[in-house]
């Protein structure tokens, strides 16, 4: 008789849940309602697949993005579930193939989405066979107050409602403030759920602010070494998306590109290239990566700083699915911030109804990621705490922890608001470059054609580097000593906390880049495991041929953590092949004399 263990293993090849899987297992099963919050790469979809294969009938998955569904459903048929998708990529023939299979009972699982839930062929299914569980995937699409709200999930809860028999309702989301958890409560209409946020915290991953004064420069520096290696960059525009594109693609990478002003034929042909292995780096706006369970992603670059602390965890939390150590690198530029201001102030129709609640919530959601980005605290820290999640001051994995320390900065920030004040005094205000300007006593036109040189703190800071003087001026900011008035212009203007600094002479600590900086600590990410390389390499070929062979996605068939506990076991036997993580029976069927064939022959020619 199945039961979960026995599905774990069997179909999906593992032996143990991850934190937070049984929980939610367990209360499916039961007949709850669930809303899990858990962060990408924890095991998510585990926990309404194997409930969905316990229970008799069919289960409805509801997905934002063809290309989840597609991925889903590929990787359920490797491993012998019976699972369908409905959207609009399929022709009319096969959406009719696919509704006479539904209808004949040939399905376990079906992934739609959200705006063919009310077709009229869908609607005749639904009438006379019933959904035992509805699964609403990125559930946080439901909600305004989220960062991908979704208009066509605010029906879900009517087709629920319109079905013959109330089903078991599950929702799941990586991402979710406090407010965005009432909204998929209320708007979803979950009866007394059972709800688990699992933590957002992932030990795997790297987090880096870097702060180049020319980012292609800096993007090249940092892919070079990593050449072979898997990943994303993020721009926030399709112009910028074509020009670091071009850029890589003469230096000779590997790379494609992916935005909305791309014909859909070339969209899909870069996606099946970089999820295919073809191409090792994709160059794309957020429009790409919901969904894609590529799991050998090793590293994710924001090229742009996003909108929000929630785009850019979940943008960035595509790096290191396998489990893997894996890099999430934002490049800062206090540009980024004018251009996601204008962005957000203008995101909408013209003729549409200006929302200014929603416009002011999203310029605080702004000015959170930009303290992310300038601050001097824990990264992780400050990731975790926007989610409600506390977390130690010093992590250890991340760029802040190691590379700065707490420095007096009294001096500096009396020197900086001083500034602000005086040109306040002569009615005068101005953004954060015109003001390090005036302090490291520029001779520019403008300064000098205002008499801005008369001023007593012009050139106070002549010595200080101006990277340093930014710094301080981002964190007094971020402080609330000193206030950004966006406009047509943006500018510093004083607050009241200021004369704390000057009046009051409080002292002020923040930290800053350690004068020698130290070789980066990560003693507390997971540590890789040993492996034979050159076994895995011959391991990789294999699976990129059987892949082709397959014409699917070479994680489809083992992701690079199995490849690696491969290496790390060398079975010999069945039976020792099913010990491999992510090995089950039907993989073993599939796979496993032409893996354990090739490892057999390693074996023999390095005469181990």
């Amino acid at each position: 008789m199945q039961n979960k263990h026995a599905i774990l293993k069997d179909y999906f090849g593992y032996t143990t849940f991850r934190p937070g899987q049984e929980s939610v297992i367990d209360a499916l099963l039961a007949g709850r309602d669930a809303l899990a919050v858990m962060p990408t790469g924890a095991g998510k979809s585990l926990c309404y697949q194997i409930p969905a294969l316990l229970m008799k009938g069919l289960t409805i998955v509801i997905s934002p993005l063809i290309s989840l569904m597609k991925d889903q459903v590929r990787a359920l048929k490797d491993v012998g579930v019976q699972a369908l998708c409905l959207n609009s990529s399929l022709t009319n023939e096969e959406y009719a193939e696919t509704i006479r299979r539904l209808d004949s009972g040939q399905c376990n699982i079906l992934y739609i989405a959200p705006e063919r839930l009310f077709k009229e062929n869908f609607q005749a299914l639904t009438a006379v066979q019933s959904a035992v569980m509805v699964v609403v995937d990125e559930a946080h699409c439901v909600s305004q107050w989220g960062h991908d709200f979704r208009p066509s999930y605010l029906r879900i809860a009517e087709f629920i409602n319109g079905l013959k028999q109330r089903p078991i309702i599950a929702a799941f989301t990586a991402t979710a403030t406090p407010k965005v958890k009432e909204d998929i409560l209320s708007l979803l209409g979950l009866r007394e759920p059972f709800a688990i946020t699992t933590g957002f915290d992932r030990l795997n991953l790297y987090f880096a602010v870097q702060k180049p004064a020319n980012k292609i420069t800096a993007l090249l520096s940092y892919l070079k070494p990593r050449d072979s290696q898997s990943g994303i960059v993020y721009c926030n525009t399709r112009k910028t998306v074509e020009k670091v594109w071009e850029t890589l693609a003469n230096r000779g990478f590997a790379v494609a590109k992916y935005h909305a002003g791309l014909e859909d034929v070339e969209r899909r042909e870069n996606q099946d290239d970089f999820l295919y292995d073809r191409k090792t780096v994709m160059v794309a706006t957020n429009a790409f990566g919901m969904g894609i369970d590529k799991s050998n992603v090793s590293f994710v670059i924001h090229y742009n700083m996003p909108k929000n602390i929630e785009s850019y965890y979940q943008e960035a939390g595509r790096a290191g699915r396998d489990g893997e150590r894996a890099e999430c690198v934002l490049f800062y530029n206090g540009r980024d911030v004018y251009v996601n201001d204008y962005l957000i102030k203008h995101s909408g129709d013209d003729n549409a109804e200006v929302d200014e609640a929603l416009i002011q919530h999203n310029l605080q959601l702004l000015k959170e990621i930009t303290w992310y980005a300038t601050g001097t605290e824990c990264l992780r820290r400050r990731l975790l705490g926007y989610f409600g999640e506390k977390a130690p001051a010093f992590c250890g994995k991340c760029s802040n922890c190691n590379t700065l320390e707490s420095t007096n900065i009294t001096i500096e920030a009396q020197k900086i608001v001083s500034c602000v004040l005086r040109l306040e005094q002569r009615g005068r205000r101005f953004g954060k470059t015109m003001i390090i300007d005036i302090l490291r006593g520029s001779k520019n036109e403008k300064i000098q054609n205002l008499r801005l040189d008369t001023l007593s703190v012009y050139g106070i800071m002549a010595d200080a580097p101006l990277q340093t003087i930014r710094t301080i001026l981002d964190f007094l900011i971020e402080q609330e000593y000193l206030i950004v008035e966006t406009g047509d212009f943006p500018i510093v203007r004083s607050a009241s906390r200021a004369r704390e600094i000057v009046f009051e002479r409080k002292p002020v600590q923040m930290t800053l880049p350690k004068a020698e900086t130290k070789p980066l600590r990560r003693e507390n990410v997971p540590a890789p495991q040993l492996f034979d390389k050159d076994l895995f390499e011959k391991l990789r070929s294999l699976r990129t041929t059987l892949a082709q062979a397959a014409k699917t996605p070479s994680y489809i068939v083992f992701s690079d953590a199995s490849l690696m506990d491969m290496c790390r076991r060398k079975p010999k036997t069945q039976d020792e092949f099913l010990l491999v993580s992510g090995v089950g029976v039907v993989k073993l069927k599939r796979y496993g004399t032409a893996f354990l064939s090739l490892i057999r022959e390693y074996e023999s020619e390095s005469g181990s």
